[in-house]
């Protein structure tokens, strides 16, 4: 069964900004925006760059290789919504000052 677990301390992701982490085999990409904060799957699903290192602005981050823009709430591709093409999303929540992620099991 699937727990949250510890990525960091609060303040370890500058706000506007997104930082990688191992999370149950999985690396994630966590994002504080407006003081909140959200997971997504780190690798693009186009060629599989690290999202966590892409430009933030306006609720997307940008895909450093090629510029595929991600909803950090949905996942959500943005350059083409009616695609419906996702990078999975996670649960994230602040216990005491640790940033915790949780990654489901697989089915």
């Amino acid at each position: 069964m699937a727990e949250f677990q510890s990525v960091a301390k609060v303040g370890a992701v500058p706000e506007g900004q997104g930082r990688a982490f191992s999370v149950a085999g999985k690396m994630v990409a966590v994002f504080l925006l407006d003081g909140e904060y959200f997971a997504i799957n780190d690798f693009c699903p186009h060629m599989g760059a690290s999202l966590a290192s892409g430009y933030v602005e306006n609720g997307a981050v940008m895909c450093p290789w090629h510029a595929w823009r991600f909803g950090v709430k949905d996942g959500l591709w943005l350059d083409n919504p009616k695609s419906n093409l996702r990078t999975p999303t996670y649960q994230v929540r602040v216990e005491g000052d640790l940033i915790q992620v949780l990654v489901p099991d697989e089915a």
